[in-house]
């Protein structure tokens, strides 16, 4: 789950669910009942079938336990703990896993209490970067890195570094720069996928000549309307400024309005300010909740034709979406020295003590096999380019593991990295003004007069 939609759906559950040595623990597993299907004169039919029960034993494990705190709770856990069986199986190493959603304030205090996990799985690189900065992080030198460079990308490997150091293993990933659409309904109306910015525009121009909707697009979303915007203008300043200079944005090295960021919003505004482009026009924009947006996609006849969404947008789909009749493209490269790079979000693995227990699980996690039993359960992409693409249930999925894992440039979601009074206050809320028909310049200065203090420039 990307962090803008846990922070709208956050839910207080804190858990300490444990596979831990020799102790009664109250474990959600799964367990192989046998179940009497056809019984006749001298036969018994049986079916084996996995039941999920909750049961209070001991789990004994020969080789210890390696204590893990993380956000992860309910299926998440359940599906977490299922891919780590497989390691505890063959070392004997059990995992004791304690679960909150409010990781960042919990783990300081246990770090500042001298009681750390043994591990912790991270959902932002800049939380790694201030635990290594106060020396909270163990080195990850005893993975080989030849084994890191062929699984991860430079870009996963920087992302879980600080100077030029390793400390994190990205385990899960997230994609958001992509564009939902039925093919069968291209292909009806003679519409082909664009490989460009201008092609998508050209397309847009089309649709719109032809009676048509191009965009479903809806931003409102409580507290938080304006995320969904945010997001289309990081890939926007990916595409149009490359990594180093989103990287200078987000860190606030350069000022909100600059020229770089003032284009990227522009091009946002060809598509959120034109009334021929957007279902409702922008009025429907900024009064659609973001998971009703892509509905009208499946009208009939359709209310929009395309959706830029992140991957967890399926679970808005109308009931019963026949997944196969969906697809997606990634958001079309706009300056063509920076490519197609991905925007996203993930969960990264740190190792806080130093422990044998402990280096032997990162050393698992570092490899393909970690995760693809949960990639093989759904709901899951890894960005190890080693995983088996087979093993993802769906065609919609391997294609966003595929595009995930192989990106020469893939950078995390700009807002979640600012300070939240930018990144979840000032940059969303001038969004919202910005489609509502401000003035770009007077949008842009209120974002950076509120960026001087909170950056405490």
């Amino acid at each position: 789950m990307s962090t803008k939609l846990w922070k709208i759906l956050v839910a207080v559950i804190i858990t300490a669910l444990s596979l831990a040595a020799c102790q009664p623990q109250t474990l959600v597993e799964t367990v192989v009942k046998t179940v009497v299907v056809t019984e006749e004169v001298e036969t018994v039919v049986t079916q084996e079938v996995l039941v999920t029960q909750e049961v209070e034993k001991e789990v004994k494990t020969s080789g210890g336990a390696v204590k893990v705190m993380g956000v992860w709770g309910g299926t998440e856990f359940e599906n977490f703990t299922a891919a780590v069986r497989p390691f505890t199986e063959e070392t004997g190493i059990g995992m004791s896993f304690e679960s909150t959603p409010d990781l960042n304030t919990v783990l300081l205090a246990r770090v500042e209490a001298g009681n750390p996990p043994d591990l912790a799985i991270l959902p932002q690189p800049g939380f790694l970067v201030d635990l290594a900065r106060e020396g909270h992080l163990v080195p990850l030198d005893f993975i080989e890195m030849a084994q890191v460079q062929e699984n991860y990308s430079q870009s996963w490997i920087d992302l879980g570094s600080h100077n030029d150091t390793l400390y994190g293993i990205w385990y899960k990933g997230a994609l958001k720069s992509l564009v939902w659409y039925l093919p069968g309904k291209f292909e009806s109306n003679g519409y082909t996928v664009p490989s460009t910015w201008e092609d998508m525009l050209a397309l847009s121009d089309q649709m719109a000549a032809d009676g048509n909707t191009p965009w479903c697009l809806g931003v409102e979303s409580g507290v938080a309307t304006g995320w969904v915007a945010t997001d289309w203008i990081e890939d926007i300043m990916l595409r149009t400024t490359g990594p180093e200079i989103y990287d200078q944005w987000v860190s606030h090295e350069i000022p909100w309005t600059d020229d770089n960021v003032k284009r990227a919003f522009e091009l946002f505004g060809q598509v959120a300010r034109n009334e021929d482009y957007v279902w409702g026009g922008s009025t429907g924009v900024l009064s659609t909740f973001f998971g009703d947006s892509p509905v009208p996609l499946f009208e009939d006849p359709p209310g929009c034709f395309m959706h830029r969404q992140a991957s967890f947008i399926t679970s808005f789909f109308p009931e019963g979406t026949n997944l196969d009749e969906v697809s997606i493209f990634p958001v079309p490269e706009i300056d063509p020295q920076w490519g197609v790079p991905a925007l996203g979000a993930g969960d990264v693995v740190v190792m806080l003590n130093d422990t044998p227990e402990a280096r032997a699980f990162m050393e698992f996690l570092a490899t393909p096999e970690a995760a693809e039993t949960w990639a093989s359960a759904g709901g899951f992409i890894s960005p190890n380019r080693g995983v088996d693409l087979s093993v993802y249930p769906d065609e919609l999925t391997r294609i966003q593991a595929e595009t995930l894992a192989s990106a020469d440039v893939f950078r995390f979601d700009g807002s979640d990295l600012m300070p939240a009074a930018i990144g979840a206050g000032t940059f969303w809320e001038q969004v919202v003004e910005y489609i509502a028909g401000e003035n770009l310049d007077i949008v842009l200065q209120r974002i950076e007069d509120a960026a001087q203090d909170a950056y405490g420039q």
